[in-house]
């Protein structure tokens, strides 16, 4: 089944729509996500029909009953310790404190751990006291191995990418090899951003996430930033969970779509909806992709062109500090040399498509192309080179399992 976080409607669009959200209140977020019914073993959409949602919808959407048979369902924490054999991996530490700023990146603590000594960590073991984790207590910390490549962290255990089948989404031949892993502790976050390039499907694997979701056309009342920098990330200057509406008055006019997903759900996040993610259980994995879009072509001469003006500026004002505006996320600072000739490739990548679909226009039976599916169109990372917003969840309608009849996959529910 197909849960949609619908986009905001007038009410005489409501009743054609295919689900509403109703403003919420200020009451705390319900979780109102169905459990996958036992011996549901047909998956409700073909892999063909879910590309078509998946390409068409402007709005978050979570797919049910779609993973239950992937293997990567069994990636939990012993199996992933197993199959890591000791391998340490990177882990952000913030504080579970709720502040009215947001925790970036730049602002948390790191270490280098195994899987081993953070599951030991974040159950309070006293073996812990000299490990990694030892300047840490998991009472007031969060610890979140983010970003992390399973084509990378995987490297000598590829038998491992055949786990992840977003073939059954309509894109044939990526796996694990184009997907990022994610394991975190409870209040383990992410800062609200918006991604620029891709689409992005999110598998949850064990235990819940809480995610925030805000439409593009909130991005004025959520005050954006580029500092840190990062690319293809904009930042929100606003603890969307804590806001200081003294600073960011605007923001009371955002509207937050909220949803808690659940293991064994996809959560479709549609290019430029804003998120704000964070763990609600004591140890939460999810596994994720995004999917290159054809817009990514501007969008990289855009990036090229904020690169370029940030890098410029900021290592001006902080020619020996680039750790003071860069995220950790980020390689370096790049030079202005080098930014440039990543401008010339993003705008004669982004000319070459240009004439292509010219040439597809004109000859379509002549000149057919292909998009190719990047490993990760997201962003460079060090380690591999609801309703609106008073954050209560949607009631969220249901789209039942329909024969295959075109234009009948989606059902309102009352």
């Amino acid at each position: 089944m197909l849960q949609l976080l619908a986009r905001l409607r007038t009410p005489d669009k409501a009743a054609a729509a295919s689900t509403v959200l109703a403003p919420a209140s200020c009451t705390p977020p319900r979780d109102l996500t169905h459990p996958i019914e036992k011996g549901e073993d047909v998956k409700p959409f073909t892999p063909e029909k879910a590309k078509a949602i998946v390409m068409s919808l402007q709005q978050p959407a979570v797919f049910c009953n779609m993973a239950f048979d992937w293997p990567a369902l069994r990636w939990n924490p012993k199996y992933l310790s197993e199959m890591l054999d000791g391998k340490t991996i990177q882990f952000r530490l913030g504080m579970k404190k709720i502040d009215a700023a947001p925790q970036f990146e730049t602002e948390c603590s790191y270490v280098q751990a195994t899987l081993e000594e953070f599951l030991a960590w974040s159950s309070g073991l006293s073996s812990c006291f000299s490990g990694p984790f030892s300047c840490y207590d998991s009472c007031k910390y969060w610890a979140y191995a983010d970003y992390k490549y399973i084509a990378k962290i995987f490297e000598d255990k590829t038998e491992i990418f055949q786990d992840v089948i977003w073939s059954d989404f309509g894109f044939p031949g990526r796996n694990g090899r184009e997907s990022t892993l994610w394991i975190g502790s409870v209040g383990a976050n992410t800062p609200c951003h918006l991604d620029s390039y891709g689409c992005n499907l999110v598998l949850q694997v064990q235990g819940r996430k809480r995610w925030h979701l805000f439409p593009p056309s909130d991005a004025c009342f959520l005050y954006p930033t580029r500092i840190p920098y990062e690319e293809s990330s904009v930042f929100s200057k606003v603890s969307v969970v804590n806001p200081d509406l003294k600073r960011f008055p605007l923001f009371k006019k955002a509207k937050a779509h909220v949803v808690t997903l659940s293991p064994g759900q996809v959560l479709f996040v549609p290019q430029h909806w804003w998120h704000y993610v964070e763990s609600i259980d004591p140890i939460t994995i999810s596994i994720n992709s995004w999917i290159e879009l054809d817009a990514d072509h501007e969008a990289r001469v855009e990036e090229a062109i904020t690169r370029t003006l940030v890098c410029a500026i900021k290592s001006a004002e902080h020619p020996d500090s680039a750790g003071a505006w860069l995220n950790p996320t980020e390689v370096e600072a790049t030079s202005h040399e080098i930014n440039l000739q990543y401008l010339n490739g993003a705008m004669s990548a982004y000319l070459e498509y240009q004439k292509a679909g010219v040439l597809q226009h004109r000859y379509p039976s002549r000149h057919r192309t292909e998009r190719t599916m990047s490993a990760s169109c997201k962003r460079r990372k060090t380690q591999v080179m609801a309703e609106p917003e008073d954050n209560k969840e949607a009631d969220f309608p249901t789209a039942k399992r329909q024969s295959l009849q075109a234009d009948t996959y989606l059902q309102r529910v009352a």
